[in-house]
């Protein structure tokens, strides 16, 4: 049997790929990920199908029921919030089903930083504003950053910077990208993007900490650092240009 490892998108329920959805509709097992998959996406699985919610298991405790639907002829949608190319712990799920000799693939989804993007009615590549998007998180409470890649490095490389799992230190985070940039860089925080309870907070450097301590945000949201947030200005693409050369 197969595992599909489905994008189950940033929140609402009807942001999930067509594959995604046949896959839900299709599978006896379905493992997702607590709070973070809406009640409506779960709805669309098979009638008495097995149901796992994998938010206090272990690696240990999910592979194992992953290897028990394969041993019993199902097929799983594993269900990952957001895209599971990001932040999703795919590969070390995967690794463990390649030891064991279950099949699997990868069903992509809409993930965060696009719905937080949509929220902010913004690109997050202006050209003339910004052409560079590093995807990154804030390291404490985490597995550690690889060498090279913690947030100082990311903040003195300039372009736009989406942190994810870092809004419960939004303040520490501000106080390293100061050290790199200016306190009237434009930083957006997304909460809950696309869902109904959706919160968009717009700042600088200098007010967005105390912007998110007062609106108590703690969780599922991400921030956005660069002039492209909101950003009005920007020069016209060459894609779209007449000066440009087609065939």
């Amino acid at each position: 049997m197969t595992v599909r490892f489905v994008g189950a998108g940033p929140g609402a329920a009807d942001l999930i790929t067509v594959r995604g959805l046949r896959a839900i509709a299709t599978s006896p097992v379905c493992l997702y990920a607590g709070s973070l998959v809406p009640e409506d996406l779960l709805a669309q699985c098979p009638p008495h199908a097995h149901r796992v919610d994998t938010a206090r298991l272990t690696l240990d405790e999910i592979v194992a029921e992953l290897v028990a639907a394969d041993a019993a002829g199902h097929d799983v949608a594993r269900l990952c919030s957001g895209d599971p190319a990001v932040f999703s712990a795919v590969a070390e799920q995967t690794r463990r089903l390649d030891e064991a000799g279950i099949a699997w693939e990868i069903v992509p989804g809409v993930p965060a930083f696009a719905a937080a993007a949509a929220a902010l009615r913004t690109e997050l590549t202006v050209p003339g504003v910004g052409q560079s998007v590093v995807l990154t998180r804030d390291a404490a409470n985490a597995t550690p950053m690889p060498d090279g890649e913690s947030l100082d490095v990311w903040a003195a490389t300039g372009g736009t910077l989406v942190l994810h799992l870092a809004v419960q230190r939004c303040a520490e985070v501000v106080e390293t990208l100061l050290r790199h940039r200016p306190p009237h860089e434009p930083v957006a925080v997304v909460a809950r993007a696309s869902r109904d309870d959706e919160l968009v907070l717009r700042g600088t450097l200098a007010d967005i900490a105390a912007q998110v301590d007062a609106a108590e945000v703690r969780r599922t949201a991400v921030i956005v650092v660069g002039p492209v947030v909101g950003t009005g200005s920007g020069c016209e693409s060459h894609l779209y240009s007449a000066q440009r050369v087609r065939p």
